[in-house]
């Protein structure tokens, strides 16, 4: 069986979603013959590169509402996520354009890593406050993960992958995507 995950390497729900999906797939008897393949998804994409703003600003813009309103929604999200095991810290959390950090996931992929670059992204943007559009941080977090630092700086220094992210973008619109975690589950 084929599972394709579109997912954005800083959407709260992709994380808990990725939580549930782990768990579900720890119970299935055929789980060794599932593959499963992370797909990029940009929540923000005309979010200009280098900009950082606050998530509940950001989000309280984003649905026109107050920000105890964001307050009590990111509640009741860090109340789902703690019951997955997940701490998140909105405090922390800047939205920023993921571009570059879906590049990096696709080059750990390459590297047979692509699951471990995925994770360690989530937490490092949902859990631990990392910027995600900051070279040196995510040169650190590919190297957590295995990938020589050498590697992850070509990439981020050219448009390698790009066209990676492009074609997982463009799946997404063709499928009518417009919320993630996406799951498309075939026979293989």
């Amino acid at each position: 069986m084929k599972v394709e995950i579109w997912s954005d390497v800083v959407c709260p729900w992709c994380y808990i979603g990725k939580r549930r999906f782990e768990r579900a797939l720890d119970r299935f008897d055929g789980r060794d013959e599932v593959d499963v393949t992370w797909r990029s998804f940009q929540l923000n994409p005309d979010h200009p590169k280098g900009d950082r703003q606050s998530h509940d600003e950001c989000l309280a813009a984003k649905l026109g509402t107050t920000m105890e309103q964001v307050r009590a929604l990111n509640e009741r999200v860090i109340g789902l996520a703690a019951a997955e095991g997940l701490e998140y810290d909105f405090e922390r959390y800047q939205v920023i354009n993921t571009f570059d950090a879906h590049r990096l996931t696709h080059l750990a992929k390459a590297r047979g890593r692509g699951a471990e670059m995925q994770e360690r992204l989530l937490r490092g943007q949902l859990v631990e406050g990392e910027v995600l559009d900051d070279a040196d941080t995510l040169v650190r977090l590919a190297g957590d993960v295995g990938l020589a630092t050498d590697d992850v700086r070509q990439v981020l220094e050219s448009d390698a992958y790009a066209s990676d992210v492009e074609d997982d973008l463009r799946q997404a619109h063709e499928l009518g995507v417009n919320g993630v975690p996406f799951f498309v589950i075939a026979p293989q």
